[in-house]
């Protein structure tokens, strides 16, 4: 069983409890408009650009086998169209200015650099987390390693926006020993308009999930003007105080440091404008969840 993964991430704190190696797996059905990973919406690999970096040597171009690379004024030029996402490019470069997101590794090769880090799991009670992009775009890839994991007595989490089959996250919930759900927005057409779908299933798998009993961490990115308004903030207190089960909210604050990933994939970044919101405004946002009973943490 292959799947494609983009990174490895060891060491973090910041998805789920204690210390952790977070999985990143391409693909996504989201196209959010703050994306802080928009290399992992495709699940094929994807070409990435270092313009800075490049020499003007050009051996991506010859190697390149659908004409996609050209060099003008001694630089690397792409036609996005025509990229296969063969890799070729990358593997001629020695100055480093492509690269490819996108690794094809077996379930086991994941497992075998999950388990490098056992002392540590032991340690913190920490774990692996697989997230994304979407980790259930790649569903038996994701259910082979969770079945792995759990063999080796390694917690499981999974960050997912829940966009998934009914029957795909009850199969492999079994397996899953912590939810990290997200949960942009509860108006349904603001949630198409700035993530591409609508959010009913999202919702309506959360809902199946806390009637299995499964635990569930809530993550919120805070998008100023766009869904850090008071009403959104009610509306999603009061959906998530009908539920059982919720063991925490986590808001994300939003900031802008995707902004060169975006220029480096040849992709337009809608928000550039948007700023951070302040501390005291996170602060007033925790606070409006807290009222309905909540434990609400700022950050991962």
């Amino acid at each position: 069983m292959e799947g494609c993964v983009f990174n490895i991430m060891k060491y973090s704190i910041h998805d789920g409890p204690g210390i952790r190696t977070t999985v990143f797996m391409k693909g996504c059905p989201l196209t959010c408009w703050w994306c802080h990973n928009p290399e992992s919406q495709q699940v094929k690999r994807q070409m990435v650009r270092f313009p800075d970096r490049c020499i003007g040597c050009g051996k991506c171009a010859e190697v390149c086998t659908t004409g996609a690379i050209a060099i003008e004024d001694k630089r690397m030029k792409v036609d996005i169209k025509k990229c296969i996402s063969c890799g070729s490019c990358a593997e001629v470069c020695y100055a480093g200015a492509v690269e490819m997101a996108g690794k094809a590794m077996t379930a086991a090769e994941v497992i075998k650099e999950v388990e490098k880090d056992n002392i540590f799991y032991e340690e913190s009670v920490g774990g692996v987390t697989f997230s994304g992009g979407e980790p259930f775009m790649q569903p038996e890839f994701l259910l082979e390693m969770l079945k792995s994991c759990k063999k080796k007595g390694i917690h499981t989490a999974v960050d997912t926006c829940g966009f998934v089959k009914k029957d795909i996250l009850g199969e492999h919930s079994g397996f899953i020993d912590l939810f990290l759900y997200d949960l942009k927005m509860m108006d349904e057409a603001k949630h198409k308009k700035y993530t591409g779908v609508s959010n009913e299933l999202m919702l309506n798998n959360l809902k199946e999930l806390t009637k299995l009993g499964k635990r569930i961490f809530i993550r919120i990115p805070i998008i100023p003007g766009i869904n850090d308004d008071d009403a959104n903030l009610e509306e999603t207190g009061k959906f998530l105080s009908a539920l059982n089960g919720i063991e925490q909210i986590n808001l994300l604050p939003y900031h802008n440091i995707a902004m060169e990933k975006y220029k480096r994939l040849g992709s337009e970044y809608s928000l550039a404008d948007i700023k951070t919101p302040s501390d005291d405004r996170m602060d007033e946002i925790a606070q409006k969840l807290k009222a309905f009973g909540f434990k609400v943490k700022i950050g991962g």
